[in-house]
């Protein structure tokens, strides 16, 4: 029998590339800042409304809160914003591919920080899957862009491959801190607890945010407000693909949900041959040959 926390993950993984899609409408609309913002304004009404449903109708009680719950939800949201901002800058550099490809082993750091944050382990076949993952990422990054697999090697120690690991640290931080922020609160129901995790993160992330918008680039705050229809859209989406996420971590080893949310990638790809015909690279199939295979590991043996 499937466990529960795999086809939440994939409703997740569904919803954000639907959210990554619907972004990229605010794209001339928007600044960076702006339209990454949106992700959290506009979801976090819906955040409030769901945690309110769960208590009120679900019957749940509030969970507790406690100073290492919200120290783990701050960490969290300011890890989140943080890589947003990284992975910009990243675009500033010549050779950004290669530090974006880099960026992607955030899987096999979020492995490595649970394991040294919460004490999550890692079975011996899940790191063969993380790591069939990880290949899969990469093969897929080398077939849609000017790097090599040379040039990945010779950059290892170049300012954007660094500034990529960062990024890649930064999201994985994200993810673990989040895990970490519902196992806080201790044995309550899966639920609260992600309900609460996700209302109190996305909160701090939207005032954090904002306070910065306010200051650097104050009219983008206008701007948000009057693009309110298609931001209404992603944040909606954005809602919906965390509380996938804040479940799924409740359940399981984020390492292991990350792994299983890869499954994004097979979306997007499915979407590029059906929906706009474009022809796939060898290297391509290869890559989303070894995410599915990582994925199926993990389902099966994991």
């Amino acid at each position: 029998m499937i466990e529960l926390w795999i086809p939440i993950t994939i409703f997740a993984a569904f919803m954000q590339n639907l959210r990554s899609a619907l972004q990229k409408h605010l794209k001339g609309r928007l600044s960076t800042g702006g339209a990454s913002y949106v992700r959290f304004f506009y979801a976090l009404p819906f955040a409030i409304l769901y945690f309110v449903a769960v208590v009120e109708f679900g019957g749940y009680p509030v969970p507790p809160a406690n100073g290492l719950f919200l120290l783990y939800c701050l960490l969290g949201g300011v890890s989140q914003i943080l890589f947003t901002f990284l992975l910009v800058y990243l675009f500033s550099f010549r050779n950004f591919a290669v530090g974006t490809t880099y960026s992607k082993t955030e899987i096999i750091q979020v492995a490595i920080l649970g394991l040294i944050l919460l004490g999550d382990t890692v079975s011996l076949m899940g790191v063969v899957a993380i790591a069939l993952g990880l290949l899969g990422i990469l093969a897929l990054s080398v077939a849609n862009t000017a790097v090599t697999w040379r040039a990945l090697a010779l950059s290892l120690f170049e300012k954007p491959t660094l500034i990529g690991l960062l990024c890649g640290a930064f999201l994985g931080a994200s993810v673990v801190f989040y895990r970490g922020a519902t196992l806080a609160l201790g044995d309550h129901d899966v639920v609260p607890r992600a309900a609460f995790a996700l209302v109190v993160s996305l909160g701090m992330q939207t005032v954090l945010m904002g306070l910065y918008l306010l200051l650097r680039e104050p009219g983008q705050m206008r701007a948000v407000l009057r693009n309110w229809r298609p931001a209404l859209g992603v944040g909606t989406a954005g809602f919906l693909a965390s509380v996938g996420w804040f479940t799924a971590f409740t359940l399981q080893n984020a390492a292991y949900v990350r792994a299983v949310g890869q499954i994004e990638l097979v979306f997007t790809f499915i979407a590029s041959v059906v929906f706009f015909k474009e022809k796939s690279k060898p290297l391509e199939l290869l890559g989303i040959a070894l995410v599915i295979a990582a994925i199926l590991m993990l389902i099966l043996f994991g």
